[in-house]
């Protein structure tokens, strides 16, 4: 019988549920240490180059979430949007993305914030937003829709990171993910046919 139940579900997205459900078990990770996780893995900023976690933290602040409205943000997008897009690219690609993306954001708020902490998957988040502006691009076009994207959540941040820098988002983040993916969507992006 639970065989016949669970049979019904498709783990649709491997990629995408994958970095889900690894961020929502550090999320109850980290009420269950007292924040220590996301202080010491979950979690990047400046330290010493000597210090191996500096390394090892540049992947796995994506997976920290400051609370649940954090978490539930930034995959309410990530859940949206990144079935499609892993459908369209496969597994591996998106995966090297999402890598790719974390760890530039990760090495430039290392170089460019001494003093404060970056976490979770919001870049991600906005390298998703712009690649799927993508999705139906013909070879030679730029798609509106990427133009209108571009407009509505990079110059919102822009503007949100020139009004309110002590709001505690990282809107540089959001900008290097959404640089990246527009970068992915030109360099990869097969066109949609009846494209010329």
């Amino acid at each position: 019988m639970l065989k016949k139940l669970f049979g019904k579900f498709q783990y649709n997205a491997p990629a995408i549920l994958t970095l889900t459900l690894l961020c929502a078990a550090s999320l109850g990770l980290n009420y269950l240490t007292g924040g220590w996780t996301n202080k010491y893995i979950f979690s990047v900023y400046r330290t010493r180059l000597t210090d191996p976690m500096q390394y090892v933290r540049m992947i796995t602040y994506v997976i920290g979430h400051a609370d649940y409205a954090h978490f539930l943000g930034n995959f309410t997008v990530i859940l949206l949007v990144g079935p499609m897009l892993e459908e369209k690219y496969g597994s591996k690609v998106l995966i090297k993305m999402m890598a790719f993306t974390a760890i530039v954001t990760g090495v430039v708020h290392v170089l460019l914030s001494s003093d404060t902490a970056l976490l979770g998957a919001s870049g991600i988040a906005f390298m998703l937003i712009l690649l799927s502006s993508f999705a139906n691009a013909q070879k030679g076009r730029i798609p509106i829709t990427l133009i209108l994207v571009t407009v509505i959540y990079l110059g919102g941040e822009i503007i949100a990171g020139l009004t309110a820098p002590d709001d505690n988002i990282s809107q540089m983040g959001h900008i290097i993910g959404g640089i990246c993916g527009t970068v992915f969507g030109l360099a990869i992006t097969k066109p949609a046919k009846g494209g010329a």
